[in-house]
């Protein structure tokens, strides 16, 4: 079972000419609600947004009751949301909404995520996930590039080091084990997550400005 659960507080619009990240800063909430919740629950800030993060069900309630008296204390118009994590589609969610609990809607979890991040890599061009592959020598980097592409990879190429792109945590610890099954003797694999591994075109276009 999950035991990652937050309070979503948004205060106000942006119609106006202040800013809702000053009006919080003036209001001090995050400071407020962390000292009245103590070490049990985190308080972040970001914009109009204020995040209380609980392990429980029962702090995330108890952060969420905090939080609007605080906003009413202050005389702020806002809203409060507690939400869960869903691991299988890595988002948070409405607590009202259950985990999955069959292996059907485990599926049908992972498979909107991975909707989710093929939309990502189309609009931004990056992958989330990426493997680093180092061979032994330039050659056999050559040769296995070659063969990794040949099975559709994303494969970019630096001298001994290979980078394969993957949508997921899942779909890359996967490829994990499939390429260690198929590497050179003496490649050392390893697993990032990954901010700014390029796709499609700007793949192309590195690979042929940068061949040795």
């Amino acid at each position: 079972m999950s035991d990652e659960w937050r309070v979503e507080v948004t205060v106000g619009d942006e119609s106006g000419q202040v800013s809702m990240g000053e009006v919080l800063t003036a209001a001090d909430l995050d400071s407020e609600a962390e000292e009245r919740l103590g070490g049990e629950v985190i308080v972040t800030h970001d914009g109009p947004h204020l995040f209380l993060y609980s392990a429980s069900e029962e702090g995330a309630r108890e952060a969420e009751r905090v939080a609007a008296g605080l906003i009413a204390e202050n005389g702020l118009d806002g809203t409060t949301l507690v939400t869960r994590w869903h691991p299988d589609e890595q988002t948070w969610k409405d607590a009202a909404v259950p985990l999955p609990s069959t292996p059907e809607e485990r599926e049908a979890e992972q498979e909107r995520l991975e909707e989710a991040e093929s939309i990502e890599l189309a609009t931004e061009g990056t992958y989330d996930w990426e493997l680093r592959i180092e061979l032994p020598g330039h050659a056999e980097t050559v040769e296995f590039a070659r063969t990794l592409r040949s099975e559709g990879l994303p494969v970019i190429r630096r001298w001994r080091y290979l980078r394969v792109g993957a949508l997921t945590e899942q779909d890359a610890r996967e490829l994990a084990g499939r390429i260690r099954a198929e590497a050179p003797e003496g490649a050392v694999i390893r697993l990032d997550a990954n901010l700014d591994f390029p796709s499609g075109a700007l793949t192309n276009w590195l690979e042929s400005r940068f061949q040795p």
